[in-house]
């Protein structure tokens, strides 16, 4: 009900002149209200009509202005919702100071109707009391500018979150939560115990005038206290738990939550601040997986876990371990690069490259780098392995296999296994995570021989004397060779075909699949790059 009404008041063109009229209106009523309990009207005499008429030609007049003043606000602040498109940063910020605004002018059209009463009740009355009416006057003026202040406050309050799409900091000095809990107790407690004071001390009064009196300022300072009290609360509960539920679903990980800005206060600025922060969060998230996803997910977390003082490389250059190295290399991608479209020759070269990354990931390796139309793979860092030789070989023949059945590229497979650097290379403003070995050039080498093998995958001695038994069981020595820029000639083992693969290559188990298994091309295989 209440909100229905706030909203007609915004829309309606008096609506704002109803609002300010209803609250000076009410202490105007209060203060009258008063005067005749404490037995004011008695002293007047017999011209009592003459006085009051008297009395109200300014509040007449003050009246007439305030009306006009406030259907010009509606029209100057408000105009926007009716043509029906979002406030000019100019209207916006102008819309933040309405409720002060309306209520320091509604002080200053009190003011002189107050010493202009006062002084002409007072000039009637037998004992000349202008002390107690001005006092009476002041505090009921107070009281409506006060209620006026709560009251706009809150109207305003439904086109804040359109404003918070204008401006970034809806906060206002004015509505301050502390602001608004003096305003509410010079309503239901400042004002109310003054005029309780200035009626009892009131010397003119009949005992029996201040009791009834007393009791009607009581009664009156009690129910306003009781709604401005529920309202103040209600204003700071309900933003209140909303952030915390935000809060909350936030730290479950919902990066998607947005609190409607609905205050001028510091929890409007809150509630702003929460959205910043969810905002910066799914961004930083979405930096994780980018980066995740160019440099792997176990060289993400072990950049994003490191110091923050990147220029400290020596916390970041990394250490020397056993790992295994897994090559691969697409044959004839010259010749393939000349004949396709280069859309065309990129769109075979991913699908190749997501059979590489999924075989990798999914036997808890790392793509290290893609180099063109090749790929290198490590398994042992930076995420350390107990056994780093078998998921290799298991990966590497997973690859061949499925680059086989897909039937559009053919690729050699290089695995070496020793000691290499794993950690960061570059300056403080460029860092890459990288191997650095000679098992990484021992693989490249195995994949270059590779290409010329029925099989496609050469695998050095050390990889097969690291594996486990189970998976060195499908490999076989293959042949020795002298690799380039190698002084030791190099044992290289080739996997043995299995019943599946030899099913799919129309061969007896026994037999080895020929070259035919897989596409080939006559380019020589070292010039690919």
């Amino acid at each position: 009900m209440i909100s229905r009404l706030i909203l007609w008041a915004l829309r309606a063109r008096w609506g704002l002149s109803i609002v300010v009229m209803a609250c000076n209106l009410s202490g105007l009523a209060v203060i009258t209200t008063e005067l005749w309990l404490s037995g004011f009207f008695g002293r007047l005499g017999s011209d009592w009509v003459s006085t009051f008429v008297q009395v109200a030609i300014y509040p007449s007049i003050g009246a007439g202005i305030g009306i006009a003043l406030a259907v010009r606000d509606r029209q100057r602040n408000f105009g926007w919702l009716d043509q029906r498109r979002p406030p000019t940063e100019a209207e916006a910020r102008r819309l933040l100071q309405v409720p002060l605004a309306v209520t320091l002018r509604a002080l200053a059209i009190w003011v002189p109707g107050v010493i202009i009463a006062a002084a002409l009740i007072a000039h009637v009355t037998p004992d000349r009391d202008f002390a107690v009416v001005l006092a009476m006057f002041t505090l009921g003026g107070l009281e409506s500018a006060a209620l006026t202040y709560l009251i706009v406050d809150r109207l305003i309050r439904p086109t804040i979150p359109v404003v918070a799409e204008v401006l970034d900091d809806t906060a206002h000095w004015s509505s301050t939560v502390l602001m608004r809990v003096l305003v509410t107790f010079a309503v239901v407690g400042a004002v109310p115990l003054f005029m309780l004071i200035t009626v009892l001390a009131d010397p003119s009064s009949e005992y029996t005038d201040r009791v009834r009196t007393a009791i009607y300022l009581a009664v009156v300072g009690l129910s306003a206290g009781a709604v401005a009290t529920a309202a103040l609360a209600r204003a700071v509960a309900t933003p209140m738990h909303t952030l915390r539920d935000a809060l909350d679903r936030i730290a479950r990980g919902d990066l998607d939550v947005r609190v409607p800005i609905g205050s001028t206060s510091e929890i409007g600025r809150l509630e702003y601040s929460v959205n910043e922060l969810a905002t910066n969060l799914r961004e930083r998230e979405r930096m994780r997986t980018v980066f995740g996803r160019h440099v792997g997910e176990e060289v993400a977390a072990r950049a994003l876990s490191g110091p923050d003082d990147i220029a400290g490389v020596t916390n970041l250059t990394g250490d020397t371990r056993v790992v295994t190295a897994l090559f691969v290399d697409v044959t004839g991608s010259v010749a393939l690069a000349t004949e396709l479209a280069p859309h065309d020759f990129v769109t075979k070269l991913n699908r190749l490259l997501s059979i590489v990354v999924a075989a990798t990931e999914e036997n808890h390796g790392l793509v290290n780098k893609f180099e063109g139309d090749a790929a290198l793979c490590i398994f042992g860092a930076p995420l350390a392995l107990d056994d780093n030789a078998t998921p290799a070989l298991r990966a590497a023949r997973r690859i061949r296999d499925e680059v086989a059945d897909a039937g559009e590229l053919d690729i050699g497979i290089g695995v070496a296994r020793g000691v290499v650097f794993a950690g960061d290379v570059g300056a403080d403003t460029r860092l890459e995570f990288t191997v650095i070995g000679d098992a990484v050039n021992e693989a490249a080498r195995l994949t270059t021989e590779a290409k010329q093998v029925p099989r496609r995958i050469l695998a050095s001695q050390a990889v097969i004397d690291a594996a486990a038994e189970f998976e060195r069981s499908k490999w076989e020595l293959r042949d020795t060779l002298h690799l380039r820029g190698r002084k030791e000639p190099t044992p290289c083992w080739t996997d043995t075909p299995s019943r599946t693969s030899a099913r799919r290559n129309g061969t007896a188990p026994q037999a080895e699949p020929q070259s035919a298994a897989l596409p080939a091309t006559a380019v020589d295989l070292a010039t690919d790059h």
